[in-house]
Order: structure tokens, then C-alpha cells, then sequence
């Protein structure tokens, strides 16, 4: 409960615990939100913040609210807040979207120039313009320390170029999903995990890869999201095949479940199609009896061992 508490109270010790406060910072350009420490705990969502990033002073966006964590507790290797931007940092910014937008029409045009099988996905600048990354995909590997040479020699700083995926690429472009909703990985999803197909069955969506598939062309993010809840609403449902009885009388055998609305689709003795809520199910009666005539006792014709 202390811990709880701290939560309100400014850096530094409460009760038995030294605590730190930090929130989480989403990257300009792949959406990564990463957890930094801040000594301000006024910073909402959205606020705009410049950051000690990996390779330098970085623009960020806070996704997540101020939280209090002990500091036994705290990575060893977290990255600090250096401010709140100001707004001569929000002049800075802007000039480093509009030398952006030059780097990524000047590589373009190198790109096309040499004939390089690359795709150029856009350009980000360091909050104090040490570095330009520009962010590419590409079906094979590329040599493009020409191009390097070329961008060096035009801006006069230190250049990263960096291979993405696909995923990564529309996450930077955006778009809308087949919901009609803004896709998850540019709205709240900034950390792409790992989807699979059993994850798709799981949620009885239909296998056909344009119904499971995203702007990408890869599984939708939304599956791994939505995954442990259904197999938390699906725990307890009987498996299709299984036989069961149902509150109106007589058995049946699961043949499909409606997650979602916490139903089964029974197919009955009767050989009708019923809609059975979770609640109203029996156990099954118990199947007729076999006849008591059974196949022969096996011989020595048949491969048995036959009687003495």
C-alpha cells in the first residue's frame, strides 16, 4: 500500500521505499514507446519532450501517465527526460522537419540516380542535428555506401541508414484498418508483438488472408491484442465435437462457438441446429446401449491364437 501511495508523492523516499518517477515516451518516427525517468510529474499524455535517446538528444511524445516505481525496482540502464519542450525547442523542431523533408527529396533523387533496389520510407533528425537517420525496406541486401558518401558530403553530419519491415512501414504511414478505425499500431499498439495463426483460429476468424490480413500484408496487429481475452471468455466453453445437454431436454454436439456472445451452435439428436447460451447447458444423457452381439472371437484363420 505504500507503494501505492507513492504514486502521488514527489521523487525521492516515501515511507520505505526510494521511489522514481516515469512515464513512457513514443519514438517520432518507429512508434516504440520506451520508459524514461523524469523529475517532472506534471507531464500528461501528448506532452512534447525532448529525451537522452540511445543515439542522442530525440524529440518523443509521453503515451503513457507519470507512474512511481521503487527504485530497486528501476532497469539499471533507464534514460532520463532532459525537459519539457519549450518553445524555442518547438522552433528547433520545426527546423529539423523542414531540413527532413530536404534530406528525404535529395535521397530520393540519389536513389533513383544510381538505380539502388531500395524504398525510401522517411528521414528523421536528431533534436541537435548530430545524426540523420533515414529509414528504408528493401527485398534483399543493399549496397549503398555510395549513397552514404552522397549524403555526408550534402548535410555535413553523421548518417544512419536503417532497414525496416513492413510493418514498421505503415506504422509510419498510417492508415485505416477494415474496421475503419485508424490501425492499431499507429493509434495505441506502439510495440509490435509477435502474431501467429493459432492466434487467428483461437478467435474463430476465418482463415483467408485477405480477412486476416493488414495494410501491411502481414497478420493484423489487433490478433495478439485481443488474444488473451478470448481465451480468457473461451475458458470453460465446451470444444466443438463435444457432446452436451441442454436445458431444453435432450443431447447434442458442439459444433461451433460464438465467443463474443457466449453461446454454442448445437446440432441435436434431432438433427436440428439450436443457439445455446453457456448457462443452460446439461449434462449429456447417455448414449443407447450397443447390442450384446458382437464380431466372432478371432481363430487361427484370422491371426488370433485361438482356445486350448
Amino acid at each position: 500500500m505504500r507503494i501505492l501511495a507513492a504514486a502521488h508523492a514527489p521523487q525521492g523516499r516515501e515511507g520505505d521505499f526510494d521511489v522514481r518517477h516515469i512515464v513512457g515516451v513514443r519514438a517520432e518516427k518507429e512508434g516504440r514507446v520506451l520508459n524514461f525517468q523524469t523529475p517532472d510529474e506534471t507531464l500528461k499524455k501528448n506532452d512534447t519532450v525532448i529525451v537522452n535517446a540511445e543515439n542522442g538528444l530525440s524529440v518523443g511524445v509521453v503515451a503513457t501517465e507519470s507512474r512511481a516505481i521503487p527504485l530497486h525496482l528501476l532497469p539499471t540502464d533507464i534514460r532520463n527526460i532532459v525537459r519539457k519542450c519549450t518553445d524555442e525547442d518547438l522552433r528547433t523542431l520545426e527546423q529539423n522537419r523542414r531540413l527532413e523533408r530536404d534530406a528525404r527529396a535529395f535521397c530520393f533523387g540519389r536513389i533513383r540516380e544510381r538505380g539502388l533496389p531500395m524504398k525510401l520510407i522517411g528521414v528523421e533528425c536528431l533534436f541537435d542535428r548530430s545524426k540523420l537517420i533515414f529509414f528504408f525496406t528493401a527485398e534483399n541486401r543493399v549496397d549503398f555506401r555510395e549513397l552514404v558518401k552522397d549524403l555526408v558530403q550534402k548535410f555535413k553530419t553523421r548518417i544512419e541508414l536503417r532497414q525496416i519491415g513492413a510493418r514498421n512501414e505503415s506504422r509510419i504511414f498510417g492508415g485505416l484498418g477494415v474496421c475503419g478505425q485508424k490501425i492499431c499500431c499507429t493509434s495505441f499498439l506502439y510495440n509490435l508483438d509477435r502474431v501467429s495463426v493459432k492466434m487467428a483460429k483461437e478467435q474463430n476468424m476465418p482463415l483467408n488472408p485477405e480477412k486476416i490480413s493488414g495494410l501491411c500484408g502481414r497478420l493484423m496487429c489487433c490478433l495478439a491484442f485481443e488474444y488473451d481475452s478470448y481465451l480468457d471468455m473461451k475458458r470453460g466453453m465446451p470444444k466443438c465435437g463435444k457432446r452436451v445437454g441442454i436445458a431444453q431436454g435432450g443431447s447434442g454436439k458442439v459444433i461451433r462457438q460464438n465467443i463474443l456472445k457466449g453461446t454454442l451452435a448445437v446440432y441435436t439428436e434431432e438433427g436440428k441446429e439450436v443457439e445455446v447460451e453457456i448457462k443452460d447447458l446439461r449434462d449429456p444423457q447417455p448414449l443407447p446401449a450397443q447390442p450384446a452381439d458382437g464380431p466372432p472371437p478371432r481363430g487361427p484363420r484370422n491371426g488370433g491364437r485361438g482356445q486350448r
